[in-house]
């Protein structure tokens, strides 16, 4: 039996952060960053609140946001008696709203608050996810939070917002949602409806990423990119991911590499990997394999037998990955071939222990992925 299950209401087009406006009576407390309120574009979100509603502005979330950080939002949150918890930035504040809404709700007894999630980069999908991921500091580890419980209520997807990501960001996730359906694409736990969410996901992100990283004003690229986004958060909600993240959540850990670019790195290894084409001399005939040579089909690309659409689909990632001017190897992002060397047993002891990895189409081992961390040196 599979659950299929969209709860988030999601709020898009012209003037979407009109939805605000509806509010009142009510005490918002807001989770952000400080270059969310530097930059006046907090203000874009307040100034639709009505005067009848009171907010605080949290704004002291950082990239990997760390355990001590939702605590203090947690404790500031208690003391404001929010009504509803407002997420709004990119995957690092609205995962940490989402840590601040489950363990206030679970550990302090708070009262169960409406979750409502503006992004700001189109990348993660956490507006539509169960999933956040929190971060260790002391020990470098990243700790994903996957439960229900912290699904979004209101999706709010202000195409404005995002105009002005600077290009290497539009760049890393802008990937990052390629990685996500990809990956919900081959999942063990995959359906019609993600499969259908996926397959949109991966035409969109070919045709609308290089655009919007060309041109930050190109607002029809920069919409189809949200949107996106968003769709590939639906997808691998109910499929889940692969071991492109396991690696990623772990490596990302100890060699703070941003993580759409770590996923992007990681990426055409991983269909390699997946489709068993090294391993196979003829036409490999795994389910995968079948999977991304329909992926190469939809995207107009080569597919005389299964192998070649399979490489074809790698090599039309990497001709992505060069157009946006992205790191190809682990070397291109600063880490050395002694980092690796050092650290590459305990990064594949904790991917395989991901919860991401349990529905990759593959099962690995530890020296499986200690070969894919080498061959992406």
């Amino acid at each position: 039996m599979k659950e299929i299950s969209i709860k988030t209401t999601v709020y898009t087009g012209e003037d979407a952060l009109g939805h605000l406006a509806t509010i009142a009576n009510k005490k918002v407390f807001i989770v952000t960053d400080p270059f969310i309120v530097s930059s006046g574009m907090i203000e874009q979100v307040t100034s639709r609140l009505q005067q009848s509603v009171e907010h605080l502005v949290f704004s002291e979330i950082t990239p990997d946001p760390p355990i001590e950080t939702v605590v203090k939002g947690i404790d500031t949150m208690a003391e404001f008696a929010a009504d509803i918890i407002l997420a709004v930035g990119g995957g690092s504040a609205i995962d940490a709203a989402k840590a601040m809404k489950y363990f206030g709700e679970t550990l302090r007894n708070l009262k169960g608050t409406q979750f409502i999630v503006i992004p700001t980069t189109s990348g993660t999908g956490s507006e539509v996810t169960n999933f956040s991921i929190i971060t260790s500091a002391d020990k470098g580890v990243k700790y994903p939070l996957v439960t229900n419980a912290i699904l979004p209520d209101i999706a709010i997807l202000e195409t404005n917002l995002v105009k002005s990501v600077p290009p290497h960001i539009t760049a890393d996730t802008g990937m990052d949602v390629l990685t996500h359906a990809l990956e919900a694409y081959v999942s063990t736990n995959a359906n019609d409806v993600s499969d259908a969410l996926a397959e949109k996901v991966v035409q969109l992100v070919f045709e609308y990423l290089p655009r919007a990283y060309k041109n930050g004003a190109d607002m029809e690229a920069r919409e189809k990119m949200h949107m996106a986004s968003c769709m590939a958060g639906m997808a691998f909600n109910m499929a889940s991911l692969g071991i492109n993240h396991g690696i990623a959540h772990a490596a990302g850990a100890k060699l703070h590499i941003a993580h759409g670019r770590l996923n992007t790195v990681l990426m055409p290894a991983i269909i390699r990997y997946n489709s068993h084409i090294d391993e196979v001399q003829g036409v490999p005939a795994n389910l995968a394999a079948e999977r991304y040579a329909h992926l190469a089909k939809l995207l107009g690309l080569s597919i005389t037998n299964r192998r070649v659409a399979v490489k074809n689909l790698m090599r039309a990632i990497e001709k992505l990955r060069q157009t946006l001017e992205m790191p190809a190897t682990l070397k291109q992002c600063g880490v050395t071939v002694d980092t690796i060397t050092a650290l590459e047993v305990e990064i594949a002891t904790a991917a395989l222990v991901d919860g991401c990895t349990a529905t990759n189409p593959r099962v690995p081992t530890n020296d499986e992925v200690v070969s894919i961390l080498r061959h992406v040196l």
